[in-house]
């Protein structure tokens, strides 16, 4: 299992970048990822650590619903994209 933490610090991901990193753990073995969301005061050092990923959606604060929903979007386009179907128009 890999956990990914969205955090403001973590690294700014396109969704290729996300697709890539999804079909290697997939390749690799790994069945599930968890994606955690921080609390109002975001994530702890501690957890931080402890994660294999931390992810962007940019500086922006953004409220949970649409962090959630844009986290949904991405993951259907990364599906897509590893599908090779034609939703995601890179470019």
């Amino acid at each position: 299992m890999r956990t990914i933490l969205l955090d403001e610090r973590g690294k700014n991901f396109s969704s290729q970048d996300l697709a890539n990193t999804l079909e290697k753990w997939r390749d690799g073995g790994i069945r599930e990822c968890r994606f955690i969301l921080g609390a109002a005061n975001g994530h702890s050092h501690d957890e931080r650590g402890a994660a294999d990923l931390l992810i962007s959606f940019g500086k922006a604060t953004w409220p949970h619903l649409l962090a959630r929903a844009m986290l949904a979007e991405q993951l259907f386009r990364a599906t897509s994209i590893l599908a090779g179907h034609p939703y995601h128009r890179a470019g």
